[in-house]
C-alpha cells in the first residue's frame, strides 16, 4: 500500500481498517458494487471517475465513517 506520505495514522492500522470494514473477496466487491448493472454505455462516455452519478458506485464514500471509526479516529465535529 502507497499513501504517498498523506497518511495520518500508520500504515498497518489502515490495512486493519480496510480489513474490518470492506469485504474483499470478488464475490462482495460485485454485490457491494452493484457491477452486474449494464452501464456500459455511460462509462463509455466520459469514463466514470470522479463523476457523482447514482449509477458510479465506486465513487461512494459511505464508509468513511467506518474507516474513522476502525482506526480509533473520532469524527470531526458537524458544523
Amino acid at each position: 500500500m502507497e499513501t504517498y506520505g498523506t497518511e495520518q495514522v500508520d500504515r498497518a492500522s489502515i490495512e486493519r481498517a480496510v480489513g474490518e470494514v470492506f469485504d474483499l473477496r470478488p464475490a462482495s466487491i460485485i454485490r457491494d458494487l452493484d457491477l452486474l448493472r449494464p452501464i456500459y454505455r455511460d462509462t463509455a462516455t466520459y469514463g466514470h471517475f470522479g463523476r457523482e452519478l447514482p449509477a458510479f458506485t465506486g465513487e461512494r464514500a459511505d464508509r468513511v465513517a467506518a474507516l474513522r471509526e476502525a482506526c480509533g479516529l473520532e469524527e470531526p465535529a458537524s458544523v
